[in-house]
């Protein structure tokens, strides 16, 4: 009967062992610590979309206006 409660003592005892080495006897992984970069603002125009958008536009305008006066000039040759 000895037998019987040695072993009834040393399963504990052999449990809690084999539980407290779960995690093995590796090197401690350490993660590298997370930089947080800063991200800059594009740098904006100081002029407005909208004034380059008129602007195209009243070139094509001016353009047109021109176009028509030289045909206009060709017509009266005739």
């Amino acid at each position: 009967m000895k037998i019987n409660k040695a072993l009834i003592l040393a399963a504990p005892i052999v449990a809690a062992s084999t539980f407290a080495f779960a995690g093995g006897l590796s090197d401690e992984i350490v993660e590298a610590p997370v930089e947080v970069m800063e991200v800059e603002e594009p740098s904006t125009s100081s002029i407005s979309p909208v004034y380059i958008i008129v602007g195209v536009l009243a070139a094509l305008l001016v353009v047109a206006a021109l176009d028509e006066d030289e045909e206009d000039d060709d017509d009266d040759v005739s």
